[in-house]
């Protein structure tokens, strides 16, 4: 097996609280900061696609898969033709690198449900992608009820060897709302994930949703007082929104659902970061789909606009993540 980048082996370690985010003028512990912290230099992920489904997907739970949900839109990886891993790792670099001026990548299993399939099969994608030499790191998309021991054991054990974060889609601790987007699991999976996870060496990030029908701002704020007592090492917040083909835009279209305006997204969503522990990273703080793709809301595609909304929500307020946080 080809060794694993020694840079990354180097930094196994480095606990994110030894970043002062605050003392460098920040709002919040934003992730591209705690990954050039992390590692020296600018990281980007690199979008994969392993082929996997989910269990509400191929009818082990349920069918149709999440209301919301279009894999194509979320994940590059699932728009083009799928290629080796390897392949698909040097393919996503080199689109990248026509963007951004990076030389280091996270490989990141992003579409559907990456811990779900055989041990043998995750093992083999999982160290596959090691073997690039300019990946340092993986991050592993997943659901907090498809991940068993044995896969556990896995994680923890290519943990022991790179940076590795693992996404929990939570979405909300409401029932209702899981209930509402056919998730086929509610949320006492998330507190049973995270008992399981804890200790293993990899990094926990909690996938949050602002807006889901139904959930007032209590609600939301509910959610962001659980995801602080919980305290995973880091949380993904993104508003809901419509793309094409989904049983969200039809709800959309017949008036069922009302998608959270820019304004009210902000206040949101600055209000749930203040009772955060400021030693969570915050992996980001909006989600989108490539226009053709995208119903609404369409100020999610001004991702400038939205962060300098962002930043002055916080000025004005004189805010910052962890304001309001109450140690438990």
């Amino acid at each position: 097996m080809t060794s694993i980048n020694s840079r990354s082996d180097a930094l196994l370690g480095m606990p994110a609280s030894s970043f002062d985010w605050r003392g460098a003028g920040l709002r919040y512990f934003s992730y591209n900061r705690f990954l050039k912290h992390k590692f020296g230099c600018r990281v980007q992920k690199v979008s994969l696609d392993a082929g996997f489904t989910c269990p509400n997907v191929d009818g082990s739970i349920t069918t149709g898969g999440c209301t919301f949900c279009d894999n194509r839109s979320f994940s590059p990886s699932r728009r083009i033709k799928r290629l080796d891993i390897l392949d698909q790792v040097s393919d996503g670099i080199r689109r990248l690198k026509i963007r951004y001026d990076c030389d280091t990548f996270i490989a990141y299993f992003q579409p559907a449900t990456n811990t779900y399939g055989k041990l043998e099969r995750l093992r083999e994608v999982y160290y596959r992608a090691l073997e690039h030499p300019q990946v340092v790191g993986m991050a592993i998309g997943t659901r907090p009820d498809c991940v068993p021991n044995e896969v556990l054991d896995l994680l923890e054990e290519v943990a022991g060897k790179t940076y590795l974060a693992v996404e929990y889609g939570v979405q909300t601790i409401h029932d209702r709302s899981l209930e509402w987007m056919n998730r086929g699991h509610g949320y006492a999976c998330f507190p049973d994930a995270m008992a399981r996870s804890r200790g293993r060496g990899f990094e926990i990030c909690a996938h949050i949703m602002l807006g889901l029908p139904g959930e007032s701002h209590d609600d939301m704020l509910a959610t962001a007082r659980e995801i602080a007592r919980q305290q995973p090492d880091s949380v993904k917040i993104h508003n809901l929104y419509a793309v094409k083909k989904t049983e969200l835009a039809d709800q959309v279209a017949r008036g069922e659902v009302q998608l959270m305006e820019r304004a009210e997204y902000v206040r949101t969503l600055v209000d749930f970061l203040e009772l955060l522990p400021p030693t969570m990273i915050v992996e980001r703080v909006s989600g989108d789909a490539p226009p053709d793709y995208l119903i609404g809301p369409n100020w999610c595609l001004d991702k400038p606009g939205l962060l300098n909304a962002l930043e002055q929500e916080f000025k004005t307020r004189d805010t910052w993540q962890g304001k309001l946080w109450q140690p438990t």
